[in-house]
């Protein structure tokens, strides 16, 4: 356990002047502000709006519909479908969900009727229930129950791969549009905790190759596989999957590998690595299929950045003008490739602002969800951290969508 040196001791004037300045980018820039003069509350008298001189107004009212509409939505990925959780979405405004994954029939793949009963529960409380999670998931091959889709072994890996398409229409049937996906052999990696006691004695999930390296833990159970053969197995799972998922009308949404790691780390070459943004369009690119696309976990691709602010947003563009964004992890880190720790929205290197218009701009329309919320002692940390990544998401869709950018 690390932790965070070199603190500023006044965070809260720093953090008031990050949140002005995400709130002042974008849609009306900053000539436009400047030519309407200031709307911060600051400049108008107490209980009064801004007022705007002659002409102004009707100046700004121009820009702002000129704006495109916020079509996302705040989601959620945790918790499942529990009269629990569900009252603790709704009661934080969130009304779209992953609902996790329904009963597993083993040799025949979802239970059709429990996966019914989830879509009904959520509509008690006006919760949609858009996405679920395939058993390829981020744990690893060693704690999923089709681990040799990604292994390439055959026969067992045909008999899986016709599990997931029992799946796909178990989802189609539900009204679910969405399924998750990971094509991974490694799990997460990550390589400790680091304490900011600045934040109230938070830990930050880390990840240092150098502390990875010193551990020398070996191949894994896969051996070597490189980057052509990932591609291959990869390949081999979606040309089989993909024609059902058409024919239901369901996305398929892989999420970035996390992180992407140098090449042959442990015997192993993610499909996203070294070069995450090339990795992403190579894979974007192996089938012209509206059901083919991605999970885009906007913390797990920064992680192969080395500037995740500035790099972050012409990937957006790129996988967003392509209509192969499906859903959104919204997860902010400190650091990149190969030396970060996932934060706080409001403290890591990323700007939430940006790339929430980034996403508008590219007319994303699915959920933006909070992923890996940081970690603390109180009993109640998980959904501390989840409520306010909620209220932080949602209060910048909304001074996006007023104007204030």
């Amino acid at each position: 356990m690390e932790q965070l040196k070199n603190q500023p001791a006044n965070r809260y004037g720093q953090n008031r002047r990050k949140a002005l300045s995400t709130l002042l980018k974008g849609g009306l820039g900053a000539a436009a502000l400047g030519s309407l003069g200031p709307l911060s509350a600051a400049s108008a008298p107490t209980g009064k709006k801004p007022s705007l001189p002659s002409g102004r107004k009707e100046k700004a009212v121009a820009l702002i519909k000129e704006k495109k509409p916020i079509l996302y939505k705040v989601g959620c990925q945790h918790g499942g479908t529990g009269k629990e959780n569900l009252e603790f979405l709704a009661r934080y405004g969130v009304f779209n969900m992953d609902g996790g994954s329904p009963k597993f029939i083993e040799g025949v793949g979802w239970d059709l009727e429990d996966s019914m009963r989830k879509r009904e529960a959520c509509e008690k409380y006006g919760i949609n229930l858009d996405a679920y999670h395939l058993p390829l998931s981020s744990a690893g091959i060693e704690n999923i129950s089709t681990p040799n889709i990604m292994l390439g072994k055959s026969p067992a890996r045909d008999r899986e791969i016709e599990l997931i398409q029992q799946m796909i229409t178990v989802a189609s049937k539900t009204g679910v549009k969405v399924l998750n996906y990971n094509t991974i052999i490694h799990v997460i990696l990550r390589t400790g905790d680091t304490l900011d006691t600045s934040r109230g004695n938070t830990y930050y999930r880390s990840w240092n190759l150098e502390k990875a390296l010193a551990k020398n833990e070996g191949l894994t159970i896969a051996g070597k596989v490189d980057i052509d053969e990932m591609f291959e197995r990869i390949t081999y799972f979606l040309d089989r999957v993909i024609p059902v998922a058409e024919e239901y009308s369901v996305k398929l949404a892989n999420h970035i590998a996390d992180p992407p790691a140098p090449v042959g780390y442990r015997g192993i070459t993610r499909w996203n690595s070294p070069d995450v943004f090339e990795g992403i369009k190579r894979f974007a690119q192996l089938y012209d299929s509206p059901s083919h696309g991605f999970n885009l976990c906007l913390g797990s691709t920064a992680e192969g950045l080395q500037d995740p602010r500035t790099e972050i947003l012409p990937i957006i563009k790129w996988v967003g003008e392509r209509t192969q964004i499906f859903n959104i992890h919204l997860r902010n880190i400190k650091g990149g490739y190969n030396d970060f720790q996932e934060v706080y929205p409001d403290n890591g290197d990323m700007d939430f602002g940006e790339i929430l218009i980034a996403l508008r701009d590219v007319g994303y329309d699915a959920m933006v969800m909070p992923d890996h919320i940081p970690h603390h002692e109180d009993p109640g940390s998980y959904l501390q951290g989840h409520a306010y990544a909620f209220g932080y998401i949602k209060a910048l869709m909304h001074a996006i969508d007023m104007g204030y950018q």
